[in-house]
């Protein structure tokens, strides 16, 4: 049962990353975004995934952990490469 709520947390977490790579992706800019709040949600996501790991506990959330720190990577990077594109 846990694990189901620990799943829904991480979906609801997750819906709006998709939607602000594609804003970051269209847009070319960095303008709303903050990199302190990306590396925090990206050191959060990594926490997570040791957390599953050293537990033993590597079941479907573990798949939704990584899925989130993919797309926020993903978002991160865009960062930089708007960043750039700005300059």
């Amino acid at each position: 049962m846990v694990q189901i709520f620990e799943f829904i947390m991480l979906l609801c977490f997750g819906i709006s990353w998709p939607v602000s790579v594609y804003k970051s992706y269209t847009s070319r800019s960095t303008q709303g975004k903050s990199l302190v709040f990306m590396s925090a949600i990206l050191i959060g996501y990594i926490a997570g995934i040791t957390g599953k790991i050293l537990s033993g506990s590597i079941n479907y959330v573990l798949g939704v952990y990584i899925l989130n720190f993919v797309i926020v990577s993903i978002d991160f990077a865009l960062f930089f490469i708007n960043r750039k594109r700005e300059t």
